[in-house]
């Protein structure tokens, strides 16, 4: 897991993530693959239109442990 996502500047959550990719301030998007696909589905087809590039993690506890947060996660993104 890329250290970028522990120390960049992110967002953490399906609202603030995809609040970010609609205005064009995503770098990154990284998904739980363990996330419910109503949940992320539509966070994926978000990127796929706007170009935002995505990355899956295999488990949201492990997204969150990359975000530095003692949750799981299912979507975080890393602002460019």
């Amino acid at each position: 897991m890329p250290h970028k996502l522990r120390e960049g500047e992110k967002l953490i959550g399906v609202k603030q993530s995809s609040r970010a990719i609609k205005e064009g301030r995503a770098g990154t998007c990284y998904i739980a693959e363990d996330a419910s696909e109503k949940v992320t589905g539509p966070i994926i087809a978000l990127c796929a239109e706007t170009g935002t590039a995505l990355i899956r993690v295999p488990t949201m506890a492990e997204l969150g442990d990359a975000c530095g947060i003692k949750v799981g996660s299912a979507v975080a993104v890393l602002l460019k």
